[in-house]
């Protein structure tokens, strides 16, 4: 499968709408090492459009560990949870900050954390050295 074509007036959307922040992690990209990138949120395996309803911009660590994936195991009920879509939810419902972790408060948030690794030590660090600026 080719990777889809996206315009510089479409990539500028996606980061202007999302105030140039990971729309999972909250990473502000001006302290990113790499630029952020452009997620399909449904992947193009599963259907997903090259349009601005399908796109969300993720720092390069969130974008390599979700992938084409959908979901995942909820690691409290065990049972298949969707990941988080930034489209169609609300951040602040199911994530909230704890510290410098993100703790996730919905099947859908607990699952986005596991997967996407929010939690790891280099990004628990990373999260601390921004609050302490």
């Amino acid at each position: 499968m080719s990777v889809s074509y996206i315009s510089a007036a479409l990539r500028r959307l996606v980061e202007e709408r999302a105030n140039r922040r990971c729309e999972y992690c909250l990473l502000p990209e001006n302290v990113s090492f790499y630029a952020h990138e452009i997620d399909h949120v449904i992947p193009e395996k599963h259907g997903g459009k090259t349009d601005a309803a399908n796109l969300a911009l993720t720092c390069w660590r969130c974008n390599r560990h979700k992938g084409t994936d959908l979901g995942s195991f909820d690691p409290q009920t065990e049972k298949f949870s969707f990941l988080f879509n930034p489209r169609t939810q609300q951040w602040s419902e199911h994530f909230a900050c704890e510290e410098a972790a993100i703790v996730g408060l919905t099947p859908e948030g607990r699952t986005t954390v596991k997967l996407l690794q929010f939690n790891t030590d280099e990004r628990l660090a990373e999260r601390k050295r921004l609050s302490d600026v």
